[in-house]
């Protein structure tokens, strides 16, 4: 065992690394990994790219909905996890459509555990939630970002198109609970 600069014993071949020598090592690691990539045949390989086409499904007339009343629905399919509510907020939302882009819509299984929230939406607040599970709360004015409660990630919000007096879902932002695939119910 070896002594340090602070006088503690440093175990035998175990000495602390300063930070010069991490960034050395770090920026050597990088710029070998990138050179390599750069020799002929390694590491450049034309890759196909996957795109997803989810369906266009009506969901409902605009003049029927109701300020602050959800409106349920199934998607991307009539599967297992596809409950979805369409809600007219009395503020702009992110992702919103409409004149005052106020109308969103949004998978309603908690991202934590999967709980089921589709009655819990709170209009007084702009959130759905709490998870009859561990409490998880949404904001659906903010992409459904997580407001309190155990979930990490924002509910899948569902992509909305207008045409007319109709709105159809055309899409989704996120990863249904449950799913390994949106499209793969």
């Amino acid at each position: 065992m070896g002594k340090q600069k602070d006088g503690t014993e440093a175990a035998a071949g175990f000495g602390c690394i300063n930070r010069r020598a991490f960034l050395f090592a770090s920026g050597a690691t990088v710029g070998g990994t990138v050179l390599l990539t750069g020799v002929p045949g390694m590491g450049k390989q034309a890759v196909e790219a996957r795109v997803s086409r989810y369906p266009r499904m009506f969901v409902e007339n605009m003049s029927r909905l109701v300020l602050n009343e959800p409106v349920r629905f199934k998607y991307p399919d009539k599967g297992r996890n596809s409950n979805s509510i369409l809600v007219k907020m009395g503020e702009p939302a992110g992702g919103g459509i409409g004149a005052d882009r106020n109308i969103v819509a949004f998978n309603t299984l908690c991202t934590h555990m999967g709980g089921e929230m589709g009655k819990t939406f709170q209009a007084s607040h702009a959130v759905l939630g709490p998870c009859p599970f561990h409490q998880s709360t949404f904001d659906l004015t903010r992409h459904g970002m997580i407001v309190s409660g155990h979930a990490t990630e924002s509910l899948p919000q569902v992509l909305l198109e207008v045409e007319g007096d109709d709105i159809y879902a055309v899409g989704l932002i996120g990863l249904i609970y449950g799913r390994y695939d949106n499209l793969k119910g």
